[in-house]
């Protein structure tokens, strides 16, 4: 499976450090591409065709990490790859995103948003692999 996450605004400390982390630990489980955009008009035009899209939005479904796991499960069991899409600081409309994705009702810096939906990703596939993942 290929996860591609398309997400406004270049990584910048503190949180690239933390982004490099989790790329490298998931990369053992999955293949990961990270694709930087300038703005939210260069966003949908780096979605990759075919993908699942799933638009990271506060007024998303939200999961616990094993139902997150499960539900990503059944996006490999379904052959497509998933694009996770995270706007810029002031949100994002994508009207033909698959699904939305909360990681919870408060609101996050958009890079902070990136670091823990790679930490989940990661989380994600320890549950999968039956392996401990408690940090």
């Amino acid at each position: 499976m290929r996860y591609f996450v398309v997400a406004v605004g270049k990584a910048r400390a503190p949180y690239a450090d933390d982004l490099q982390h989790y790329e490298k630990l998931l990369s053992r489980h999955a293949r990961v591409d990270v694709i930087e955009v300038a703005d939210d008009d260069g966003l949908e035009r780096r979605i990759p065709e075919r993908a699942y899209v799933c638009l990271l939005d506060s007024r998303g479904r939200t999961y616990a990490s094993e139902t997150f796991a499960g539900w990503l499960e059944e996006r490999r069991q379904g052959g497509r790859d998933v694009c996770f899409v995270i706007g810029g600081a002031f949100g994002l409309e994508l009207p033909g995103a698959d699904e939305r994705l909360s990681l919870g009702p408060m609101t996050f810096p958009h890079q902070l948003a990136r670091v823990l939906l790679l930490e989940q990703l990661f989380r994600a596939h320890k549950i999968l692999a039956g392996e401990p993942y408690h940090l």
